[in-house]
């Protein structure tokens, strides 16, 4: 079995750095308008999930293509019928 390649590894925390920094935005723009830190922590926290359920449920929307398929169904172990 081939070892994953770095893109594949690191797919991931590229998600989460992506809906960090969307979520950042959004708690500085409330911390700036409000004056509040609770409340930008708050409004931080929200976006977060939100932003990274969204980016999650985009990327199971996008199916492989013939060539990505063809390569998945080769990783696949055979079944033992």
């Amino acid at each position: 079995m081939t070892q994953p390649s770095k893109r594949d590894v690191f797919k991931p925390v590229e998600l989460l750095v992506l809906s960090a920094v969307m979520a950042l935005f959004v708690g500085l723009t409330v911390l700036l308008s409000t004056r509040s830190p609770l409340l930008a922590v708050i409004f931080f926290g929200v976006a977060f999930i939100v932003v990274l359920v969204v980016i999650a449920m985009l990327v199971l929307t996008f199916k492989p293509n013939k060539d990505e398929q063809t390569e998945l169904d080769d990783e696949l172990p055979p079944s033992g019928h």
